[in-house]
């Protein structure tokens, strides 16, 4: 499987930033990706930074205005994209949605963050209800993609679920940084990302994406400093090795190969799915054993 990975930034304009993603999809085409990935919510500004009514507006239905643009770049460039969407499901009712579009430019499926978090310059709980899809891979002319989105990144469950369904590479669409107020927390944060991350590709044997956007985006509101989104976007193997990693504080796209054939020779020897202790796993759907 072939992907390409995009990292952005916001451009001045909606119809700025869409016409710059078109871009960085037909170069990754060019150099043969059959799978394109895009960061969480890529289309505005992370407008979850802070409570307000009127980004309301932002939302689209699914299939929607977005959908068709992505799909007209999918057909004309022949490729899978994999975007994330602010979905209007009906009103009143919204859900930050991964969608899988096919190379014909018809939607394979798709995904609603099941996570949904609630923290300063994070205030997703305002906006999105938790995805009500379960963990459901996508299969695809590519490969069968195990689509999760941001949040869903520090729950192992979420990864398990995926692998036991067949996803034969799990993904991340991703908007994740610092704020400007943590210099001490930093590189912890960021180094705790990318381990998690890399234990779940170890834990399930799979290949792992995760495609973060990048730059500083204001805080319109000025409650919060704002958020320095810390790109980083990395592929890893089914050993938790990286394979690609992308600079911090830049745009930049790739396009690398992955050998899904790894996944089956990694498990003959790191059997853990054959020793997986089924029958003592009840306490798992507890919130607190204590």
């Amino acid at each position: 499987m072939k992907l390409g990975i995009v990292q952005h930034a916001i451009r001045e304009s909606r119809e700025a930033t869409l016409l710059h993603l078109g871009q960085y999809i037909a170069a990754c085409a060019a150099e043969g990706a059959q799978v394109v990935i895009l960061p969480e919510l890529h289309n505005q500004a992370y407008f979850c930074q802070w409570e307000d009514p009127r980004m309301f507006s932002l939302a689209e239905p699914i299939p929607g205005p977005s959908t068709h643009y992505f799909g007209r770049l999918a057909a004309t460039h022949n490729v899978t994209l994999v975007c994330s969407l602010f979905e209007k499901r009906a009103a009143g009712l919204y859900h930050n949605t991964a969608v899988v579009v096919n190379p014909t430019g018809t939607i394979a499926g798709i995904y609603r963050k099941m996570h949904i978090p609630d923290d300063p310059a994070y205030y997703e709980k305002f906006y999105f209800s938790p995805g009500d899809l379960g963990f459901h891979p996508i299969p695809t002319v590519a490969g069968t993609l195990g689509v999760l989105v941001c949040w869903d990144q520090w729950f192992p469950e979420a990864a398990r679920l995926m692998a036991l369904r067949g996803a034969e590479v799990l993904i991340y669409p991703t908007a994740i940084g610092w704020s400007p107020e943590e210099e001490d927390e930093q590189l912890r944060q960021q180094d705790a990302w990318i381990t998690v991350q890399r234990g779940h590709a170890i834990a399930n044997g799979l290949h792992l994406v995760a495609v973060n956007r990048t730059g500083y985006e204001v805080d319109p509101s000025g409650y919060t400093p704002g958020i320095h989104f810390w790109g980083s976007s990395f592929v890893a193997g089914p050993q938790g090795e990286i394979l690609q990693q992308l600079p911090i504080d830049e745009e930049a796209a790739c396009v690398i190969e992955l050998d899904l054939q790894r996944n089956e020779s990694v498990r003959h020897g790191w059997p853990f799915f054959r020793d997986r202790r089924i029958d003592a796993y009840e306490g798992i759907t507890e919130r607190f054993l204590g």
